[in-house]
């Protein structure tokens, strides 16, 4: 799924759904609070607008999800490679 927006123009992978790790180990950045935007609720016409050449709009009767249309990572570099 489409979780967030990227200020470049590449697609940067990640899970939402890994916890960072805690350890005992003090490091040297600091760990501060993130503010983040609150999600964007979007209407059918304004996802159809906002989505990519590989991304798809899933309608639920619920809910609108943005989503890539190959979804494992390796496969979408294997795709790149071929342009």
């Amino acid at each position: 799924m489409v979780v967030g927006e990227n200020s470049r123009d590449n697609d940067m992978p990640v899970n939402p759904t890994r916890e960072k790790k805690l350890s005992n180990m003090r490091a040297a950045g600091k760990d501060d609070n993130i503010i983040l935007k609150p999600a964007r609720e979007m209407t059918l016409e304004s996802a159809l607008e906002y989505i990519e050449d590989d991304e798809l709009v899933e309608v639920t009767p619920t809910q609108l999800r943005l989503r890539k249309t190959v979804l494992s990572t390796i496969e979408r570099r294997k795709q790149n490679r071929g342009k």
